[in-house]
């Protein structure tokens, strides 16, 4: 599958204007036409924590814009990945990897991506290429 994988704290900065990485965010998806892939429990995590950190209305308004967009994939975790995360999150254990990041790790490994937009570490530790290219946290 050709595209990006898009993690939550890629999205949370694309909505948050005082987000510390909302710069390097607007301008990495400003710049790049490539789709943009996610997971419904990535979708969750993020609307959640822009409900809380926003507002309903905001979490609203992005939901909807992404689930219109023709340029974003949401990608439903299966069963097999959920196994597949578990597998991560045990073997993992020096990390601090949530299990949401370990399924988004699964469905990137099943189908077949190689890059992550995203702004933490776990994705670099996961051996997956990390856009925008910064140094992660």
């Amino acid at each position: 599958m050709n595209g990006v994988f898009v993690d939550t704290g890629a999205w949370y900065a694309l909505v948050d204007s005082d987000d510390a990485e909302h710069t390097a965010a607007a301008a990495f998806l400003a710049a790049n036409t490539i789709p943009l892939i996610t997971t419904n429990f990535v979708f969750s995590e993020t609307i959640t924590l822009i409900r809380y950190r926003i507002g309903h209305e905001a979490a609203c308004s992005f939901g909807q814009k992404l689930k219109e967009s023709s340029f974003v994939r949401v990608v439903t975790v299966t069963i097999a990945d959920e196994e597949r995360a578990w597998e991560i999150f045990c073997k993992y254990r020096d990390q601090d990897f949530s299990f949401v990041d370990c399924t988004s790790f699964a469905v990137i490994e099943r189908i077949k991506l190689s890059t992550a937009f995203a702004f933490d570490r776990h994705f670099s530790v996961m051996k997956f290429a990390v856009v925008p290219g910064k140094d992660v946290k």
